[in-house]
């Protein structure tokens, strides 16, 4: 009860903040909730010990989350407790939000799975996830980590060293992602039983990727031309995971592959949109409010035309 109610009851009144004219008191190991969203905050609860009886640390942020969550009409403790690996620390991986939940539950369901949000949602960090889980089932026999070179609105000019040297800086953000997964000498090992690949977007011109986890990253700043050859080099036994944000396009022409995207491929079996938006940030809460902020702009820029 303690842990539910928080320190000097701190919990309850961030519920009772977030639930405009709710009134909840605790007597023993019982609560009161008044108000005219008293079944929500009801049903908030109930979730609250679920995560608790499981083991979960329940604190503010987790607090936040669930409350949002229950808004949405999800299940936090089906949300949170869904562990999709341990990554090189022992840190568990999970799903921090419903969106997030979503786009897991899409990536185990399809072959090609469009996961299109802002920065910060977790796109690119759960498919990094859920390719090394494959690969540790057995369910695949390699992964490809791949994104279009190109540069986020500045000219890096001629950069030094052999080729990989010179897109070392484009892949940098998906060998990131892989060293939150897998330690340093892991992520080595895999590079030389040549389970792992790292490569610019234009290596996978011509080849059939079978047995294979391929994760296409930055995918808005693929051309349409590219972005058909990536979907028709997956072969038998693989799943891929595209993701991007159509807000950072620096295609030179604007011409992204993203675009439009969904109209012409929704409703093939096997395949699957997943949109994150604002409440799946789970970075530092000011990313958030810039990702909301941005995007009422655009929301008032379509109304006006």
């Amino acid at each position: 009860m303690a842990n539910l109610l928080g320190a000097r009851d701190g919990h309850l009144r961030l519920i009772e903040s977030a639930f405009s004219g709710t009134d909840i008191s605790a007597r023993g190991n019982e609560l009161s909730i008044e108000g005219p969203d008293s079944a929500v905050v009801a049903r908030l609860f109930e979730e609250l010990v679920l995560l608790l009886q499981r083991g979960e640390n329940v604190d503010e942020s987790v607090i936040k989350r669930s409350i949002a969550m229950v808004r949405q009409d999800a299940s936090p403790s089906s949300v949170l407790t869904d562990e999709i690996l341990r990554g090189a620390k022992g840190r568990t991986i999970k799903p921090k939000t419903a969106g997030q939940k979503r786009y897991i539950d899409a990536i185990r369901r399809n072959v090609i799975t469009f996961g299109i949000g802002p920065a910060g949602t977790g796109k690119s960090w759960l498919a990094v996830a859920m390719a090394v889980h494959a690969l540790q089932t057995r369910q695949v026999q390699r992964i490809i980590l791949t994104r279009p070179a190109v540069e986020a609105g500045e000219r890096l000019g001629f950069l030094p060293g052999d080729l990989m040297a010179k897109i070392d800086p484009y892949l940098r953000p998906l060998y990131d992602a892989m060293y939150d997964m897998v330690d340093t000498e892991g992520v080595q090992k895999m590079h030389e039983k040549q389970v792992l690949e790292v490569a610019p977007l234009a290596f996978m011109r011509g080849r059939t990727l079978n047995n294979s986890f391929i994760i296409l990253d930055e995918a808005q700043n693929t051309t349409p031309e590219q972005m058909k050859m990536f979907l028709t080099r997956i072969g038998f036994g693989s799943r891929a995971v595209v993701t991007g944000d159509a807000t950072q396009v620096d295609v030179p022409d604007g011409r992204s592959g993203l675009a439009g995207l969904e109209r012409i491929l929704g409703g093939i079996e096997g395949l699957e949109f997943v949109h994150l938006d604002a409440g799946d940030v789970v970075r530092h809460r000011i990313v958030g409010d810039i990702v909301a902020a941005y995007e009422k702009r655009a929301a008032r820029t379509d109304r006006n035309g």
